[in-house]
């Protein structure tokens, strides 16, 4: 399998708030080459009223990412997708997924699912205002709406208006009475749903998101469905996603170990901290890097306790390795 024969949506790690920033991005860019960064939910009145600057800024390295928007008034949404597409993104992304009360007081996120004529009226304005990929990330339903007739009008109707790529998180989103963490957990996974879609809809590209822990649960999604998404696995073990370009692209470049990645980190983080980032910045998306390895503890400690008592240089960095090798001889070599 050539990787240039390979849809763009195959392996996509999830928009996550206050997570998948770009520093974040850039971390998991040093472990795969391939898969698909979303950068956090950026809502459209902080991008109109705020500082582009400070939210759309990225690494060119980062490339493929993606900007997920979150807003429900089309004039907005088309202004911001023109703004991603000249920071340069590759991807203008639309939520209809988050169930946070936040959000729902925006008229946007989940709640948007009962509107699937107002999405197909954003997504027109979003793709008049940008050559880009214009997609959707949404549930599979909302509250007690039937589960599959509900989502297949949704994606029909949004599929009417141009959007090609649907992003399906396979649980139920309770907008009253669970907290987004809950929602993320209780409402069970329904992936047949998602196959169903995809069968139902060949020409669409569909990627199944939600409780995806492996790759090789991600192999078997992969046999129903044209991509697959995982977020906090990947979030907080993120060497995982050392296997994704040989398993999933037939990439043959060698595969990282975790001291390479720190050390093809190292430039940026001295250039970012001599552009004024606080080391912690950084170093918070990189603590689960030796999950379930001997010394991983020791890491982790190392870098959360050594931001917190002012060491702010990349000598910490060497001393979390330091701690990693001294419980480990062979933690060098992988």
């Amino acid at each position: 399998m050539a990787t240039d024969t390979v849809n763009a949506w195959r392996f996509c790690v999830a928009p996550m708030m206050d997570w998948t920033d770009r520093h974040c991005r850039y971390f998991l860019r040093q472990i795969s080459r391939h898969a698909r960064l979303y950068t956090e939910m950026i809502c459209t009145q902080a991008l109109i009223h705020g500082r582009p600057h400070r939210l759309l800024r990225f690494d060119a390295s980062e490339h493929p990412v993606a900007l997920q928007l979150g807003g429900a008034d089309p004039d907005e949404l088309s202004r911001c997708a023109e703004m991603g597409e000249q920071w340069g993104y590759d991807e203008i992304n639309l939520n209809c997924g988050c169930p946070s009360d936040r959000v729902q007081e925006g008229r946007f996120g989940a709640c948007l699912m009962r509107e699937p004529e107002h999405v197909a009226s954003c997504v027109r304005a979003m793709r008049a205002a940008t050559a880009l990929p214009v997609t959707v990330k949404h549930r599979i339903g909302v509250d007690d709406s039937e589960d599959y007739p509900f989502m297949r009008h949704f994606v029909a109707t949004v599929a009417a208006a141009g959007c090609e790529v649907f992003i399906v998180h396979a649980r139920k989103a309770w907008l009253k009475g669970l907290s987004p963490k809950e929602n993320r957990e209780i409402p069970p996974l329904q992936y047949e749903l998602v196959y169903r879609l995809k069968q139902e809809f060949p020409q669409l590209t569909i990627v199944i998101n939600g409780g995806i822990r492996s790759l090789s649960a991600c192999e078997a999604h992969l046999r129903h469905v044209d991509g697959v998404m995982l977020g906090r696995e990947v979030y907080e073990n993120p060497y995982l996603l050392a296997e994704v370009d040989q398993r999933l692209f037939a990439d043959p470049h060698p595969i990282p170990t975790r001291h390479e990645i720190i050390e093809h980190l190292k430039p940026y983080i001295a250039r970012e901290l001599a552009a004024g980032t606080p080391l912690g910045q950084i170093t918070r998306h990189m603590l689960g890097l030796y999950r379930g390895q001997p010394g991983g503890r020791a890491f982790r400690r190392t870098l959360s306790e050594g931001v917190h008592h002012g060491g702010g240089t990349l000598e910490l960095l060497d001393d979390a390795l330091a701690d990693v090798d001294a419980e480990s001889p062979h933690a060098a070599i992988g």
